[in-house]
């Protein structure tokens, strides 16, 4: 079932949203990216005649109830986007009056669901080395399972709209769904998007396709090149990881940032991109500093020679040009990590080329667009091209998984 072809109308609908918003230290929310995001789901819900019950969690708290991460900090604001009096409960799992009040047209936000340690299924207060910590998980898992079911039996519905967390098997991601038949369970209009956008890249893909793979270390990201491989035409390679490249191939990488130990498996994705045909991008030049600071001195250097006592902090301007003419001829383009250590405003040139070419792409060549995670979301919106991409995901490690090629726990509950 999809959430376009359902009405709502008269219907409990549990919604699960990511409502994971940054607030300081006065509880004012600092961006509401992930709210706005899940307003069309929840006003298509409202506007049909539902009875809208919205699920989150925020943070990590470890204690029921814990005042620093209650959603009642947020109800206000999620009230005013969503154009109705949201009602709260003081208790997500003890909800059942509040929920049996609602009327058509009516919402309610529950407090925190990672209140409950069966939220997340996993024990607290009890490390992973103690004898006693597998024992608790079990117990918790079936605790899980009750804690699921209860939340279930407030709703004829239950929709999810949090891609954010789709990687978590987690009660109200995953679990919650195994009480709802196929015609009363379905992803969101956020959630949707997501899926749909990860598999044109990954499944449907139109070539060339270029994936853009930045950060600071191979052994982060090593699960996604190997999986990307078998996907990509092009797999452009920036940030601090390249440097682990340049040194498998024998350069000097002066005092930037490096990996020697993950120089066997650099050599292992140039064979096997060899193997494959896929063409590996690395940086030619780049913009060394002497230090780790914005006001460093800079000088621009060949890549495979970076002086000692200097290091790589962006991809300099023949890299750049070198990428873009890449990114620009391509149809469809993954992008994921920043080109250097672009929160340095000295630093930012490269990853504005990246995403500058990518714009391009996309507006004059007709490419499919997916940009994800936190850094290269943060570069696209920073620097104004948040829409001028085909997607912005709001996955974080959901994202990441996804392009590794796991099942999410929260995407397999619906699909089967």
């Amino acid at each position: 079932m999809t959430i376009d072809k359902f009405n709502f109308a008269g219907k409990n609908t549990f919604v699960r949203v990511d409502f994971n918003v940054p607030v300081d230290e006065n509880f004012n929310i600092t961006d509401d990216t992930r709210i706005v995001a899940a307003m069309p789901t929840l006003k298509k819900i409202i506007a049909d005649g539902g009875r809208l019950i919205i699920a989150s969690h925020m943070g990590r708290p470890k204690k029921n109830p814990d005042p620093k991460y209650s959603l009642k900090h947020i109800l206000k604001h999620v009230s005013e986007c969503l154009g109705v009096d949201v009602k709260f409960a003081d208790d997500c799992a003890k909800a059942q009056e509040q929920v049996a009040a609602l009327k058509d047209g009516e919402a309610l936000l529950l407090e925190n669901v990672r209140f409950y340690a069966e939220e997340e299924g996993k024990p607290r207060g009890i490390e992973k080395e103690d004898p006693a910590y597998d024992a608790a998980k079990k117990e918790l898992k079936a605790a899980q399972k009750e804690f699921a079911k209860t939340l279930a039996s407030y709703a004829d519905v239950y929709v999810n709209d949090a891609f954010g967390t789709a990687h978590r098997k987690h009660a109200t991601t995953a679990v919650m769904a195994d009480f709802f038949d196929a015609d009363h369970k379905m992803f969101g209009y956020l959630m949707e998007k997501e899926v749909v956008a990860v598999e044109k890249v990954l499944n449907n893909s139109v070539k060339p396709v270029t994936a853009i793979i930045g950060g600071s270390k191979v052994s982060s990201k090593i699960t996604i090149i190997e999986n990307l491989l078998q996907k990509v035409d092009n797999l452009v390679i920036i940030g601090g990881m390249a440097y682990t490249f340049v040194l498998a191939k024998g350069g000097k990488v002066g005092n930037s940032l490096c990996e020697p130990d993950q120089v066997d498996v650099a050599l292992a994705v140039l064979k096997k991109a060899e193997e494959l045909g896929v063409k590996i991008v690395l940086p030619v030049d780049c913009l060394a500093a002497d230090k780790f600071d914005n006001n460093a001195n800079t000088q621009v250097v060949d890549n495979n020679n970076v002086p000692d006592g200097w290091e790589g902090m962006d991809i300099g301007p023949a890299s750049a040009k070198a990428m873009a003419g890449i990114i620009e001829s391509s149809k469809t383009i993954l992008w994921n990590g920043p080109a250097g250590v672009f929160e340095f405003s000295n630093f930012q040139a490269g990853t504005k080329a990246i995403a500058t070419a990518v714009a391009n792409a996309t507006a004059k060549n007709g490419a499919f667009s997916l940009v994800g995670g936190g850094d290269s979301v943060s570069a696209v919106k920073q620097f104004g091209f948040a829409d001028k991409v085909s997607y912005v995901s709001t996955g974080g490690g959901a994202l990441l998984e996804a392009i590794e090629g796991k099942i999410l726990p929260g995407i397999a509950a619906i699909k089967g």
